[in-house]
């Protein structure tokens, strides 16, 4: 990996400049997290990368986040960030899992074949716009693709302002293509399924072989994880982006701005609802119902919208009630040993 030879190539900004002083900016070594690992952090810095072991002392962190380490290589602070994207651990595990932190550009990446799907898209969207991150829709193997158009339709009804972009991941024009979101300083994550052409398209962009491929089943398109963890890799023109590995679940918490921003054509509908708790089932003078009726909204995005509502509103209480559990036993705990210390005095 080619070293990146300024901060700005590093993904560094004037968010993240404001919040340090001046003797911070010139005595503290300034490194950003590149892949997070169980015993610790991989960092890099303009001295060259460097590593941060793990400690239940450290704040919780992720790849994107940008550290001020003091000169033996320890943690001084986190810096805010300006962007992050989380959802509720996979599986059963009641917990909230960081994925990025930092990011300016969401690429979500979506094939032109069977694997295509609207309802996905709508929860990346959410996702990206609940984090603070721009969203863009990168719709791939378009060499393989009869009718292009017909995908691109189906995406304008969620979002006629959306931007997207069609290409084909292995040819390195793409490149070009997508060279106004590569600008130095700027920080892309791509996200999507596998199989859809993630580590492909990081390989083209970067000009690199580094991100492990595979071939896709013809019968449904669908793919193989050959990106198994987040990586960091560096663009020439000074571009940041991180890749994904495909996530079998991305279960949303804690969302609903991005809910709200993702279905914007719903929301606006519902403030002219005659209830303000309409529910848009079966209430009278529901006008979310009358756009279904009268074809100007389709039913499956107002099913996708309640479901990401119900889903995210019963893990975020899920979270909230174990943050209360363990605040109640925190202080069990400190009560505990402030009666033994009161006792052996």
């Amino acid at each position: 990996m080619n070293l990146p030879s300024t901060l700005q190539h590093l993904g560094w900004q004037a968010f993240f400049q404001q919040q340090l002083s001046l003797p911070e900016f010139e005595n503290s070594i300034i490194a950003r997290v590149t892949a997070h690992h169980r015993s610790g952090y991989e960092l890099i810095t303009l001295q060259g990368p460097c590593r941060l072991n793990a400690s239940a002392m450290l704040p919780p962190i992720t790849i994107g986040d940008w550290l001020l380490l003091d000169a033996a290589g320890g943690l001084m602070r986190l810096l805010t960030r300006k962007s992050l994207f989380k959802r509720k651990a996979a599986g059963s595990q009641l917990a909230e899992q960081l994925i990025a932190a930092n990011v300016d550009t969401l690429i979500i990446v979506c094939s032109l074949n069977h694997d295509f799907n609207l309802s996905r898209i709508e929860r990346y969207l959410t996702l990206a716009h609940d984090a603070g991150a721009e969203p863009l829709l990168v719709l791939t193997k378009m060499d393989l693709c009869a009718d292009i158009d017909a995908f691109l339709q189906q995406v304008n009804q969620l979002d006629a302002m959306l931007m997207v972009e069609v290409v084909n991941a292995l040819d390195a024009s793409c490149s070009t293509t997508l060279q106004h979101w590569c600008k130095a300083g700027n920080t892309l994550a791509v996200v999507g399924s596998s199989g859809v052409g993630k580590s492909t398209l990081v390989n083209t962009l970067t000009g690199s072989g580094m991100q492990k491929t595979a071939a896709i089943r013809a019968d449904d398109s669908k793919g193989r994880h050959t990106t198994t963890g987040r990586s960091m890799h560096f663009i020439a023109g000074g571009a940041v982006v991180i890749d994904t590995p495909g996530m079998r679940e991305l279960q949303l918490t804690d969302c609903d701005e991005g809910i709200r921003r993702a279905f914007a054509d719903i929301d606006a509908l519902a403030n002219q609802c005659r209830f303000s708790d309409c529910q848009h089932v079966a209430e009278p003078g529901c006008a979310v119902q009358l756009a279904i009726a009268q074809g100007a909204l389709d039913a499956r995005r107002l099913t996708n919208y309640q479901k990401l509502n119900t889903e995210q509103a019963r893990n975020s209480a899920s979270l909230q009630q174990k943050r209360a559990h363990e605040r109640q036993f925190s202080k069990l705990v400190k009560s505990v040993k402030a009666l033994k210390a009161k006792y052996r005095d």
